[in-house]
């Protein structure tokens, strides 16, 4: 059933214009009330909301302190060396979070919000609005910058976890004695967290802010004791030693970026949850918080290497005191499972989306909360997450051989977000073209050189995210082109509803008691179920409603927007019932909004829902190459139960099918 981006007669998506959503989310409960300064508990509401952002929003980026730094200093050394590597790749870290973080999301991207959405399908949708018609070349981007993120989403908990695990190497008393286990427990971690998926995790979520918060103040103290140790350090706050570093060092230079990217993976979390804290939480937890405790202890990092270059082998390892080593690893570990965390539940978030906007097929979605709406769960996506993630991790056994696959995916959603930009700021904001290109072309010159810097990364692992990414595109492509190919061969065979309607008043048929409520994604047609029900059973309802949902290009519906009735004659209305890209289609509720709002009489317990089920068989003769019509019926056959998706009392459910060649 559907329209813009909606469910066909059986439930498939249509093929019209999918206008997508936020793509890195935690599933979050509601929207930000406090940010929109409802009721009387604001300042308490911005706290908590502050300190949710900082336990989700922020983890990915709070958890590269771990490697980020031995990676590019390890690269600088083999160049200019001397303190300048050191200097030079601190000042290079500091100021691709001043840049990219700062300057491009908080402040310049942020403001691009969908209804308060944010993320790179979020934009999306914003960009498409802006030009005011479907754009191929939009549209691409999106689907490119949503596959991306499921690179992304695979290599994050692998890297982090067992960032964290390796720690150990440099315990106190241990010596190497402990090294064997290091993949073996950050498998099992990693296993542990998947498996509680299926019971929520809207117990635990309020514990992430208060420990994510705990493990930045670490990071901030454990940064300025070591300051101390060579004060010259500071010296990196200077954009001056990272350009010198990059002019003497070459091509190399250019592949230390590769590694300085490393601090800031998980950016573009700031932008994507932006509708789950609002803009004021986020910014400030950035500004206020995570930015200078990440800013400290890189500069503490860099000292220590300074008073210590042997502490390069693992500076942050090396900056942890004795007394409180063991603490500060199991700190780390539940940090990193809270990053983890945060990518899954996005990427769960994004298959939702996807699903609802027709660029995937039907998927088992599971509410784990009674109260949190937001908190699902999508068996499917989480064992398969689960499985790539541990081949990596027994792929690659370490972190350091997980960084080369690191970055590629983050640096080319960030690309994509700063061109998908372009529309909103000249169409939507109205900005002379000067001031778009004064702001964008710095903002996509960066995007660039990172992107291309770990590209070089592609025969040591950055082929991984890149080949899922494609794969996760061919399969988004051949949903949405296999959907509007049968959508065009429907419309072409089918009869128009009101050609049906004048037919039926010439010769009526037998007329049964109760109402039907008849599926489809395009109401100007007879419903292949309508047409099926006249053939075969020869009877006609004495109500016949013809229901279309659509997803619109925001993010939610208001109640009062949610249904429209359109009387056709005395035994045919056409129902349009609209859904944001965020929610979860119900079809009883929302007749329940019907008979409230607009007087349309009948039992639910008593009406009939037809939906049309299509048999596709595979022709090389037409549509798409044959091995691609065989991807999209096994896409279907796989698909979740219209039933079940739409909510719809399965005892009520008449299905019809028919046959069609894609």
């Amino acid at each position: 059933m559907a329209g813009a981006s909606p469910q066909g007669e059986d439930g498939k998506p249509a093929a019209t214009n999918p206008k997508p959503s936020a793509d890195r989310s935690v599933a979050p409960a509601h929207p930000h009330p406090a940010a929109a300064g409802e009721g009387g508990h604001v300042k308490a509401g911005k706290f908590g909301l502050i300190l949710g952002a900082i336990g989700v929003v922020f983890g990915d980026i709070g958890t590269s302190p771990l490697y980020a730094l031995r990676e590019a200093i390890g690269h600088a050394r083999e160049g200019v060396g001397g303190d300048l590597a050191v200097v030079g790749v601190v000042s290079l870290a500091f100021w691709a979070l001043m840049i990219v973080v700062t300057f491009k999301y908080v402040m310049f991207l942020m403001r691009a919000d969908n209804k308060g959405e944010g993320g790179t399908l979020a934009l999306m949708a914003l960009a498409t609005h802006a030009v005011g018609r479907r754009s191929a070349f939009i549209f691409i981007l999106g689907i490119c910058g949503a596959a991306l993120f499921y690179g992304d989403g695979i290599i994050t908990p692998a890297i982090s976890v067992l960032s964290a695990i390796e720690g150990v190497k440099d315990a106190p008393g241990v010596g190497g004695s402990l090294d064997p286990f290091i993949v073996p427990v950050a498998a099992g971690i990693l296993i542990a967290l998947f498996l509680v998926q299926a019971r929520g995790t809207a117990g635990l979520a309020r514990f992430f802010g208060p420990i994510t918060a705990v493990w930045f103040l670490s990071l901030g103290v454990l940064g300025l004791i070591h300051i101390f140790d060579d004060l010259s350090i500071l010296r990196a706050l200077s954009p001056h030693y990272g350009v010198q570093l990059l002019i003497q060092d070459g091509f190399l230079g250019f592949v230390i970026l590769g590694s300085v990217f490393l601090a800031v993976t998980g950016a573009e979390a700031l932008y994507a949850d932006m509708g789950h804290f609002g803009k004021s939480p986020i910014r400030f937890g950035w500004v206020a918080f995570v930015l200078p405790c990440l800013t400290l202890n890189y500069l503490g990092q860099g000292a220590l290497i300074l008073d210590d270059p042997l502490a390069s082998e693992n500076p942050f390892w090396s900056m942890v005191p004795t007394f409180i080593y063991w603490p500060m690893l199991g700190l780390a570990t539940v940090a990193t499972v809270i990053a983890s965390q945060a990518v899954i539940t996005g990427a769960f978030s994004v298959t939702q989306q996807a699903v609802q906007l027709g660029l995937l097929p039907r998927i088992d979605i599971r509410n784990t909360s009674e109260t949190q709406a937001g908190q699902i769960y999508v068996p499917a996506v989480n064992t398969l997450l689960m499985v790539g993630v541990l081949v990596l991790l027994f792929a690659f056994q370490s972190s350091a051989n997980l960084t080369a696959a690191y970055g590629v995916a983050v640096t080319g959603v960030m690309l994509i977000n700063t061109m998908m930009a372009y529309p909103v700021i000249r169409r939507k904001w109205n900005w002379p073209l000067w001031a778009v290109f004064g702001a964008l072309i710095p903002f996509g010159f960066i995007d660039t050189v990172f992107l291309t810097s770990n590209l070089l990364k592609i025969p040591d692992g950055a082929w991984l995210p890149l080949v899922l990414g494609a794969l996760l595109v061919l399969v988004m492509w051949t949903w949405v082109r296999g959907t509007q190919i049968i959508s065009e061969k429907t419309r072409k065979d089918s009869l128009p509803l009101a050609d049906l309607i004048e037919m039926l008043r010439a010769r009526p048929p037998h007329r049964a008691p109760g109402t039907a409520i008849f599926l489809t994604s395009d109401p100007e047609i007879a419903p292949v179920a309508l047409m099926h029900n006249l053939k075969h059973n020869k009877v006609l309802h004495e109500k016949n409603v013809i229901l279309t949902v659509r997803t619109t290009d925001r993010p939610r519906v208001s109640e009062a927007d949610r249904v429209r009735i359109e009387p056709i004659s005395d035994d045919f209305k056409k129902l349009v019932i609209s859904y944001g890209f965020m929610e979860r289609p119900n079809v009883p509720k929302a007749l329940n909004v019907c008979r409230k709002q607009q007087g349309l009489r009948f039992d639910i317990m008593s009406t009939s829902f037809f939906l049309g089920r299509r048999s596709i068989i595979a022709s090389a003769s037409q549509g798409m190459p044959l091995w691609q019509d065989k991807l999209y019926i096994f896409l279907m056959r796989n698909a979740a139960n219209p039933t079940d998706f739409f909510h719809i009392p399965p005892g009520r459910v008449v299905e019809l099918g028919t046959q069609v060649a894609v």
